[in-house]
């Protein structure tokens, strides 16, 4: 258990997680990576990819989302 005067000395940062997307997180934030590269955002809030999809990885970049197609139009034109 850290001791009070750690907690008190470093503001927390918040973390949001999100099941089907990224983990949200106030910034600014530092990563380390794998390869021992550090990468850092100064953004207010940052997403976080969690399913390695994104091209901007470790940066989300809604990758995740599943992609629907428009419907086809009927024979009179109008969505199915």
């Amino acid at each position: 258990m850290p001791c009070p005067s750690d907690s008190e000395a470093t503001p927390a940062r918040r973390v949001s997680v999100d099941p089907q997307g990224p983990v949200l997180v106030e910034g600014p934030v530092e990563i380390a990576l794998d390869d021992g590269t550090v990468v850092r955002s100064d953004r207010f809030r940052v997403a976080v990819c969690t399913c390695r999809r994104s091209r901007t990885y470790p940066w989300c970049d809604t990758s995740h989302r599943p992609r629907e197609r428009a419907a086809s139009p009927n024979e009179d034109g109008t969505s199915r």
